[in-house]
């Protein structure tokens, strides 16, 4: 059975963008493009477009069940990582069932709310979140909104993106990235904490477009793909950089709103890594 599951295979649990440009649509081309083999456990579905999500529906928790009871029967997965999980209810069963399965390294993008603005977590949801998903997360990737609000606390100053990130490894996730897409500035900038203490500072230019939809989610989903690879963590981190920035910075022209981002683009020569200890 090793020999047939020799093939790099990630799983992404997650909310399903029925415009593809975010959601598991967005780590299944991502996981794709990085050559790994990708599969999906719905854990909601949305009617969404670029022009923001119009409905979404949670699937039933006994549905999401019997799909993580399936893959684990079947498939090698050597990394997972989850996105949108709608409620309470629902970050308890996936939490549940990543206790249940060998997915290896989990990576968590605490994902809240859409582009457009329509919240993708319940605000009740948080506290479970942060007690029971956290814990078991190899690396969480939040942005600066996402980030404050696991944390309880403007995030203005680097020394406060230092504190955040020291208090979510408190929690139990062993390392942190705050991603600075929200931030100002010519640069667009993402804080690494390690779980040895070490820190990065993720640089590259800051490019003006509309065309951002699901970068959160191909961002964490490279670094699912690299992880599954065999991959250090710092080097998948980087490569994921790369990655989003290429996508981003190659546009293609789709929809009316907030695009997508280019899933198949080249990665960036333009990241910079700071390192400090």
């Amino acid at each position: 059975m090793e020999t047939i599951n020799s093939t790099p295979q990630a799983v992404t649990i997650a909310g399903s963008d029925s415009g593809g440009g975010a959601g598991m649509q967005a780590d299944l081309k991502t996981f794709q493009a990085r050559h790994v083999f990708g599969m999906s456990i719905v854990v909601a579905l949305t009617a969404q477009n670029t022009l923001g999500v119009q409905a979404s529906m949670p699937v039933p928790p006994g549905f999401i069940d019997a799909q993580f009871a399936s893959l684990a029967a079947d498939f090698k997965i050597r990394a997972a990582k989850t996105g949108m999980l709608a409620d309470e209810l629902h970050v308890r069963t996936v939490a549940y069932n990543l206790k249940q399965v060998d997915f290896g390294p989990l990576v968590v993008d605490p994902v809240m709310i859409a582009k457009g603005g329509h919240a993708l977590l319940d605000p009740g949801a948080i506290t479970v979140l942060k007690d029971e998903l956290l814990p078991l997360a190899t690396v969480v990737t939040p942005n600066l909104p996402e980030a404050e609000a696991l944390v309880g606390f403007a995030i203005k100053t680097d020394l406060e993106r230092l504190q955040a990130a020291k208090l979510l490894q408190e929690r139990g996730t062993k390392n942190v990235i705050i991603k600075g897409g929200h931030q100002s500035g010519i640069f667009s900038e993402d804080f690494v904490l390690l779980e040895n203490g070490e820190t990065l500072l993720l640089r590259a230019p800051r490019i003006e477009t509309q065309r951002t939809h699901g970068t959160g989610d191909t961002f964490s989903a490279c670094i699912a793909a690299e992880l599954a690879k065999g991959a250090e963590l710092k080097e998948a981190i980087t490569t994921a950089k790369a990655f989003i920035q290429g996508a981003i910075a190659q546009g293609i022209e789709v929809g009316h709103g907030h695009g997508p981002t280019n899933h198949w683009a080249s990665l960036s020569k333009e990241i910079e890594v700071a390192e400090e200890h």
